[in-house]
């Protein structure tokens, strides 16, 4: 036994130092003159910098050296923090740049990514992003990379130029973008860097590059140290907005001319308080149309910026089905139509070990629908190296009665098992309780284990949704239900054949099986094997599966207008196939066609889009979805049209033009959207809604909303 511990811990000692390549710290110098923000790099500061050039590959040869020399330098002013990149590059000609405009898609792109952990706590940090074009892209990471929040936009701003030599720039960060602790004597953050060489497929890290490991796993990441000259000081940030324009349609006209804004103020560098006022969305994207062939309800993701931002505060792990918190309850009704917001009030942050968010929000009257106070609050707590545990209550006040869903949470997390590979084990319990009404029974849970890595995942869970149990500020995908999930993938890379694949998928479980809670007979089925799945080393993918399914009616089902399924058990048998090439290339494609037995009849159905990145001021996509569906009551297709076309004039000036239509509610949606960077930090939209009715082949005309929107921000 002693023999067998000696081995593992001398195993665990080596995985963990395999992660870290030194130097592991990079010292930040400090400087009072000015930097031109111009991604020049030729300001004398930069030459004084100290700079790490030691990064290693991930992909796709892992542990290798870079092919590509690289180098950062981090240098800051009392208010400002600058990171240098210089990406060497033998072929600059080759660079795959794309995107220009704001939150651009980096996975597709040559790129440079860094991540700061300003608390120092391995797992909050924030991610800034750029592309040779100088195209920009944020997040916030929670939870050691378990939680992504790409909505959040931090105030920032880079530079890019392109030489002979590679590409190579300036990323200017002002500190009260960040969050971090001011009651310690010395500043020590966590920081990790990236570079992506696409046409390569190269992807370098600076710390941590296991394939077990990636950037958000800030527990792997270097250290920053220097920071002892940064003036800190509590803000508060004003964001007024101004919108004019008005509604069209064939009977009326209707203008609109509103005000409104935010009011943030940091009330310590970690703790900030967010006051909003007549709150307004007109700028959001239209939501992607679904077609629903199931007789469970629909699920479209929060959209709106105000709410994204602190989306993963109220988060308590009970996974994508049984959501105890849902935001688009608040300010949007069930037809998706607006609420308006009278106001609100909101507290984000971290104080030591806790991280707290409490949001609180009144809604107007509108119609039959009554003013009502939605209020939130999370408590997170750290706990051990990665561990968390937590409490969430949703609440809804609404014509004297209130209905919370209030539960607890926890987490054990650790990407040291067996030295580096990463496991997740979980519980969460939540309960409604109404004013008028106490229901013991109204009650979910969840228990779930994860082990995702390279080369084998293996995902299981149970949850329940009691037949009472009813969250009316959250989302339930299907009540009245167990599931008992499990997954097992393995991923094998080859090395001596076929040197052209990546790596391989092949899954002989993935099975989720449902029952009703109340009667414990069958609700749905679902089992899949993948006899073959890879991935190439070019960035082609493709992937068979084998699926049985069952879906058990205890009651009449209408499936489309005329066609109802009778109440029984079916089960059926389906294969599906899915192929894509290479996002980054200047054409690419994916499809999915899924067919066989569907219910007691049979369908196929078949999902394919199409990109051409013309160059990095334009783009078009497109994608259309075709359901033939045959049953022994009757015989119908679906339908589902989109096209978008996105352009950009430069990383401040960009816009999009998406059209969809599906055969289900035969109408055609055009949006609009251009958006103007004036300064960093302000915003200008102009939108332009259209809603074709294309019922009887014609189009016509119903509605045209346009709307200008301005956003300007100061701080005192």
């Amino acid at each position: 036994m002693k023999w067998l511990l000696m081995v593992i811990s001398t195993f665990s000692v080596f995985s963990v130092s395999a992660q870290t390549n030194m130097p592991n710290t990079i010292h930040a110098h400090y400087t009072q003159e000015p930097i031109q923000l111009d991604g020049k790099l030729d300001e004398p500061p930069w030459q004084q910098a100290i700079r790490i050039s030691n990064f290693t590959q991930r992909e796709l040869n892992v542990g290798e050296p870079a092919t590509e020399r690289t180098e950062v330098a981090i240098v800051y002013t009392a208010k400002t923090l600058y990171v240098g990149f210089w990406g060497y590059d033998s072929e600059p000609g080759k660079l795959v740049a794309k995107e220009m405009k704001r939150d651009f898609s980096w996975g597709n792109e040559d790129n440079f990514e860094v991540i700061i952990d300003t608390y120092n706590d391995d797992r909050n940090g924030f991610l800034f992003v750029i592309n040779p074009n100088a195209a920009r892209a944020d997040a916030q990471v929670l939870n050691n990379g378990d939680a992504f929040n790409k909505s959040w936009d931090g105030v920032w701003n880079a530079k890019t130029t392109i030489t002979p030599e590679g590409w190579f720039a300036e990323i200017e960060i002002p500190f009260s973008t960040f969050k971090f602790r001011t009651d310690i004597d010395k500043q020590v953050w966590g920081i990790n860097f990236e570079r992506n060489i696409r046409r390569k497929r190269e992807q370098l890290l600076w710390q941590g590059w296991s394939r077990d490991s990636e950037l958000e796993l800030l527990n792997r990441a270097g250290t920053l140290t220097g920071l002892d000259n940064i003036v800190s000081k509590d803000f508060i940030e004003v964001k007024p907005y101004a919108i004019g324009g008005g509604e069209f349609t064939p009977d009326r006209k209707e203008g609109q001319l509103n005000a409104g804004g935010d009011i943030n103020y940091l009330i310590t560098p970690t703790l900030r308080v967010n006051l909003t006022f007549n709150t307004d969305f007109a700028q959001v994207e239209d939501d992607q149309q679904q077609i629903n062939l199931t007789r469970f309800p629909l699920f479209f993701p929060e959209r709106r910026e105000f709410f994204l931002e602190g989306q993963d505060f109220f988060d308590m792990g009970m996974g994508n089905k049984i959501i105890p918190f849902y935001s688009r309850r608040i300010g949007l009704a069930e037809d998706r139509s607006t609420v308006p917001i009278i106001a609100g009030a909101r507290l984000l942050g971290k104080v030591k070990n806790s991280t707290l968010g409490v949001m609180s929000i009144q809604t107007a009257n509108r119609d039959s629908i009554p003013s009502t106070n939605y209020s939130v609050l999370s408590w997170r707590q750290d706990v051990l190296e990665q561990s968390s545990v937590g409490i969430l209550s949703a609440n809804k006040y609404e014509n004297g009665r209130l209905h919370s869903t209030t539960g607890a949470y926890g987490l054990y997390s650790t990407s040291m098992l067996f030295g580096n590979k990463n496991l997740n084990i979980g519980a969460a319990y939540t309960q409604n309780y109404n004013s008028d009404d106490f229901n013991s029974k109204a009650n979910a849970n969840r228990i779930y284990l994860s082990y995702p890595n390279d080369k084998v995942e293996f995902d299981m869970s149970w949850q329940r949704s009691a037949t009472a149990f009813n969250p009316e500020v959250g989302f339930l995908r299907r009540d009245n239900f167990q599931e008992f999930y499990t997954e097992l993938e393995w991923k094998p890379r080859p090395k001596n054949f076929l040197k052209w694949i990546r790596q391989f998928s092949f899954k002989g479980l993935d099975m989720n099986y449902f029952i009703f809670d109340d009667t414990g007979s069958l609700q749905s089925f679902f089992y899949e094997i993948r006899p073959l799945g890879f991935e190439t080393r070019s960035g082609e993918f493709f992937e068979f599966n084998l699926q049985r399914r069952a879906e058990n009616f205890r009651e009449p089902f209408e499936i489309t207008e005329g066609i109802t399924i009778p109440e029984g058990e079916y089960w059926y048998n389906r294969m599906e196939i899915q192929a894509a090439t290479f996002q980054g290339r200047t054409v690419s494609a994916y499809t999915k066609i899924n067919w066989g037995d569907f219910l007691d009849g049979n369908s196929t159905e078949s999902q394919y889009e199409l990109s051409w990145r013309a160059s990095r001021y334009f783009k078009i996509g497109a994608n259309y979805e075709r359901n033939w569906i045959s049953l022994p009551q009757g015989n119908f297709n679906t339908s589902l049209v989109g096209s978008r076309v996105e352009y950009a004039v430069n990383p401040n000036l960009f816009g999009s033009l998406f059209s969809q239509w599906n055969s289900e509610d035969e109408e055609a949606i055009l949006n609009f959207r251009l958006q103007w960077i004036p300064i960093i930090g302000a915003d200008f939209f102009f939108i332009v809604n259209q809603a074709y009715d294309t019922k009887g082949g014609a189009w016509t005309l119903e509605r045209t909303t346009i709307l200008g929107k301005l956003i300007w921000r100061f701080v005192i």
